[in-house]
């Protein structure tokens, strides 16, 4: 798919924000076509700078981008960001509340040269009495349920990603795209905001209707009652782990035939799921003793052989070697800032049988001020007296 190909070619984007939720804004509408234009302070974005469980934060999330230094807060930086978003179609932000107005980036300012600007703000909560508070992903899981849904009871357990950041930017990228839908029929710009505590509280929702549904509070997941007798992980004799599903009474007859389970076939009570649901206690000790005797590779072969959903437990840097995302391009060659050469997953979308692609490596910072100064302007004598200033970087 070339670049003119894609749906967003042609529209700009000026990002200036930080860490993840933002930044995954810029990076699906950059994978989708968008110029994106990441603002950077002269230093660069201090999320380059993040070890740990950040480490891989800025490579995963800046593809596809270009990056500009700026001085933000001087008057000369300032008139030529103000001259970018002024060519731009939206522009992304994810600092605290209030921030950008104290800066003089608020969206009134903006709308003032720029009426037809999509305004995007990521934040910790929309309005409401929590809209001053600052908030992470993991606020928000803990304070929206997820975290006290997916450990234990008595240990909240954040989810081994940043999956609100994420989810809270694809839900701040569907109101951009219906945003530019607006636009091009009103010829308005507006301002759009998604948060994580939301973000968050849509994810529990199914707990919430169960409650409502029941009239009992949704138990964590690693104690719940599972819509299914056999939805669980097993082990097997290789000392690998291996999580398998019935979810129909057409896959629990496959699964007896396939299994030679004839105790459980003959039993016709067993054909219903909710009687299966009922006698949870005797099958799952019979399947966990039959499947010890498999190895991983065995039981998976198995499984798939008759049509039943199964998984591997699977670790992250496994997925480097997936033969499925290798062959389907679900991972991009990608150079990091560093120089070092990965693969990183694709947009999980596919258009007309293709994944969008790689454009841009992972930016070095400020590498394209130049290209992006040329392009509004400025002669490379004016730009080597504002790199000379610290203006620009």
């Amino acid at each position: 798919m070339t670049d003119h190909e894609l749906p967003l070619s042609g529209i700009r984007v000026v990002e200036f924000s930080h860490m993840v939720m933002g930044p995954c804004v810029g990076l699906l509408l950059a994978d989708l076509g968008a110029d994106v234009v990441k603002l950077e302070p002269l230093g660069g974005d201090n999320t380059r700078r993040l070890r740990g469980s950040g480490a891989g934060y800025f490579s995963m999330y800046n593809r596809n981008k270009r990056s500009v230094c700026i001085d933000l807060k001087s008057e000369r930086g300032r008139e030529i960001a103000m001259r970018l978003i002024s060519k731009a179609d939206i522009f992304i932000e994810n600092f605290r509340p209030g921030a950008m107005d104290q800066a003089g980036y608020g969206y009134d300012e903006l709308a003032k040269d720029n009426p037809g600007l999509l305004y995007y703000s990521a934040r910790g909560f929309l309005s409401g009495p929590y809209e001053q508070r600052t908030a992470l992903d993991e606020v928000a899981q803990m304070m929206g349920g997820l975290a006290y849904m997916t450990g234990p009871p008595g240990q909240p357990l954040r989810a081994g990603a940043s999956v609100i950041d994420v989810v809270g930017g694809m839900f701040g990228v569907i109101g951009i795209l219906s945003a530019l839908e607006m636009r091009r029929r009103t010829g308005r710009g507006q301002r759009i905001d998604s948060a994580l505590f939301e973000s968050t509280a849509f994810l529990v929702g199914q707990h919430m209707a169960q409650h409502a549904v029941t009239g009992e509070p949704a138990p964590p997941m690693p104690v719940r009652v599972s819509a299914w007798a056999i939805y669980d992980i097993f082990d097997c004799k290789d000392d690998k782990q291996v999580f398998v599903a019935v979810v129909s009474d057409t896959q629990w007859k496959k699964f007896c035939e396939q299994f030679s389970l004839d105790e459980f076939a003959r039993d016709k009570a067993l054909a219903d799921n909710a009687e299966r649901v009922e006698r949870r206690d005797t099958i799952i000790p019979r399947v966990r003793s039959l499947f010890l005797g498999f190895s991983a590779g065995e039981l998976m072969e198995r499984l798939d052989r008759c049509g039943l959903p199964y998984a591997p437990i699977s670790r992250p840097e496994d997925l480097f070697e997936d033969p499925h995302l290798l062959a389907s391009g679900g991972l991009l060659d990608v150079t990091t800032p560093e120089g070092k050469h990965t693969r990183l997953p694709a947009l999980p979308v596919q258009m007309d049988g293709e994944r969008p692609g790689l454009r841009r490596d992972v930016p070095r910072q400020g590498e394209h001020t130049r290209e992006v100064m040329q392009e509004l302007g400025f002669t490379d004598t004016d730009i080597d007296a504002l790199i000379n200033a610290r203006v620009l970087a």
